[in-house]
């Protein structure tokens, strides 16, 4: 009876689930926080470890798709939001440096200092920084630090989900509030998001019969193409960026000057098979984190994640102060560390789904905190969490 329709289908299940405890919950418990768990569980009990690898999502969830969906992302943000996002960056920053300082003062107090140099970096990031530090204590003979690495990496969002949610909440309500009361208005930025308005660009749209959904992929295509060839040219003095930071810059170039259309893969159709492929992916990551290993490791885990956390929010009050903003969007920038993107996009588009009480409502709350959102998730993770680990790999 098990087939790759069949690992689709319990995939399905466990993404629905989640949706759903989001809708009814109002967000308040995200839904990439319930499919998680059940994930999880899921494999420890009666899950193949292999089901989403079975359901063929991978690898386009972790390749084709993911580059799809982030040049799609700059389709969704404009040039004047981009800009704007100087201190989302600056925030993420100060953000993880407060993580790193309060973690590396406070946490060898209570646990051994090799697990604190092995976790930190996946805790202000992804994948890339725990396979570093992962490799790192291998080498040096520590194999519970490298251990602990790779479990950091696979539960920290469980932390990140629910604070990310409760930030986001109280932001959209704040926001809302001004919105409904008359004291902000909205943009044709903001209105973008429900309504592909007339504009002037560069490039002259395609023909009404010509334009097709394959005709939508194929130019998101050629855009990620471009990005992922930008990401292995060295600059000097810099190195390599990012094929990803590439995919969304030009996301946003492309919709600019007219050769993309705004919200790419939702014009195409195809927006929810890609997010849902990618997500299965990173939940994938999931199925090597055993009860014993989780068991081994959980209260050195829990230490690292409260006090890191607490550096973060700290760091994040003072620079919200100095930049006269929200406290808790700030906070929000910074907690993508402990999952990046997609989860990022996913908890704040369900949010602004769930407080708006219409389309318009919505688009007002994407144009305040999707872009900061996003920028925050490749500053923290894909950027900034390497450098983190290239300087940690060398302390044990």
């Amino acid at each position: 009876m098990y087939n790759f329709m069949l690992a689709f289908i319990i995939c399905a299940i466990a993404f629905v689930i989640g949706e759903v405890v989001s809708t009814v919950t109002k967000a308040w418990i995200p839904s990439v926080f319930v499919t998680a768990v059940i994930m999880l569980v899921g494999y420890w009990t009666v899950i193949p470890k292999t089901v989403v690898s079975d359901s063929l999502l991978i690898p386009f969830g972790s390749q084709l798709g993911i580059y799809l969906l982030i040049t799609h992302m700059g389709t969704v943000i404009s040039l004047k939001q981009l800009k704007e996002q100087w201190k989302t960056i600056v925030i993420c920053l100060v953000g993880l440096a407060g993580m790193c300082a309060l973690s590396m003062l406070l946490a060898p107090i209570f646990m051994d200092r090799t697990l604190v140099i092995a976790g930190l970096p996946p805790l202000t990031g992804g994948i890339v920084a725990a396979t570093m530090m992962q490799s790192a204590a291998a080498e040096a003979g520590l194999e519970t630090a490298a251990v602990f690495a790779i479990t950091m990496y696979c539960v920290q969002g469980f932390a990140g989900y629910p604070l990310t949610a409760i930030c986001l909440q109280i932001e959209g309500r704040r926001l809302l509030k001004k919105y409904r009361s008359g004291e902000a208005k909205t943009d044709k930025d903001a209105l973008a998001g429900t309504q592909e308005a007339a504009r002037k660009t560069l490039i002259p749209p395609v023909p009404k019969k010509y334009d097709s959904d394959g005709v939508t992929l194929l130019k998101l295509a050629i855009v990620a193409w471009f990005a992922i060839l930008l990401g292995t040219v060295k600059f000097p003095g810099i190195g390599t960026i990012s094929g990803a930071i590439w995919a969304l810059l030009l996301g946003v170039f492309f919709c600019t000057i007219g050769f993309l259309d705004r919200r790419s893969l939702n014009k195409a159709n195809s927006y929810g098979i890609t997010m849902f492929a990618l997500m299965m992916y990173i939940f994938d990551g999931l199925k090597d984190c055993t009860p014993d290993m989780l068991l081994s490791i959980i209260g050195p885990m829990i230490i690292l994640i409260i006090i890191g956390v607490a550096g973060m929010c700290v760091a994040s009050f003072i620079i919200a102060k100095i930049f006269k903003m929200s406290f808790p969007l700030a906070f929000a920038n910074g907690l993508t560390a402990l999952y990046g993107f997609p989860p990022d996009a996913i908890i704040t588009e369900s949010t602004c789904t769930a407080l708006a009480e219409n389309e318009d409502e919505k688009a007002y709350l994407m144009s305040k905190m999707f872009p900061s959102m996003i920028v925050g998730g490749f500053t923290t993770v894909t950027i900034t969490s390497v450098f983190i680990a290239g300087i940690f790999a060398n302390m044990f």
